[in-house]
């Protein structure tokens, strides 16, 4: 029987005195990635100031995203790697979320990670939604005019147990990562808050991305600490 694959993603909050380590480690992390067992795709996340949305970086938070042939190639990894070891050492906190694709559509460097059927059950519970895009540089001074500020007001919507912005290079290469209580939670935003709905008609009308990429996750579980707590705690507790 084959295997499923499996997603994960993880929020690192460094301790004091790691910023330098932790803005190497977006170049330096890359080669041993590449070599890990059983690890089909992955990206190293950088993030900005206020919770991620903010222009200016944050040398404090990074994340990683990944997707496993298995369950077991993630599980050896967590357990043993030493580079997830020297993460955790030099972290004040980690979290890390597993998912399973319910639906994802577009692009993220030319694939679509997460087009794979993972089999589970209707669920009620929480949904995880990635946006992903890359940004067009002369259309950036409009994206972070429109974008980011709509981006940065989901960590305050209703339904929303958490929410950071991400990226793979600053200003052009951003993500948006959030956890909603559930699908009609999340759709109640997207189908009916007006800043949104504007947003997406003007990235559409005027071309921004290269490229985008999103996606909606079930939530299997989760671990670890992200701001000072597990904002799945009470659905996994």
């Amino acid at each position: 029987m084959t295997p499923t694959p499996l997603t994960t993603i993880s929020l690192f909050g460094l301790a004091p005195g790691q910023a330098r380590w932790g803005l190497a480690q977006m170049g330096t992390s890359q080669a041993p990635l590449r070599k890990v067992a059983g690890l089909r795709f992955f990206k190293l996340l950088g993030s900005g100031a206020d919770n991620g949305f903010g222009l200016r970086p944050n040398l404090h938070l990074y994340g990683m995203m990944a997707v496993w042939e298995s369950e077991a190639a993630a599980a050896t990894f967590f357990a043993a790697h030493p580079l997830w070891a020297e993460y955790q050492r030099r972290s004040r906190e980690v979290w890390t979320a597993h998912l399973a694709p319910i639906k994802a559509h577009g692009l993220w460097d030319g694939t679509n990670p997460f087009d794979y059927a993972a089999e589970m059950p209707p669920s009620d519970g929480p949904i995880a939604v990635l946006t992903r895009a890359s940004i067009r540089w002369w259309k950036t001074p409009r994206f972070w005019k429109f974008v980011a500020p709509t981006s940065a007001a989901i960590a305050g919507a209703q339904g929303v147990l958490a929410a950071v912005g991400l990226g793979e290079l600053p200003v052009v290469r951003q993500a948006t990562f959030s956890i909603w209580e559930s699908a009609q939670a999340m759709q109640q935003y997207a189908y009916r808050d007006e800043k949104h709905k504007e947003v997406i008609r003007l990235t559409r009308q005027e071309k921004w991305y290269v490229e985008e990429l999103f996606a909606r996750f079930r939530v299997l579980s989760s671990e670890g600490t992200w701001g000072g707590k597990n904002p799945l705690h009470s659905v996994f507790q």
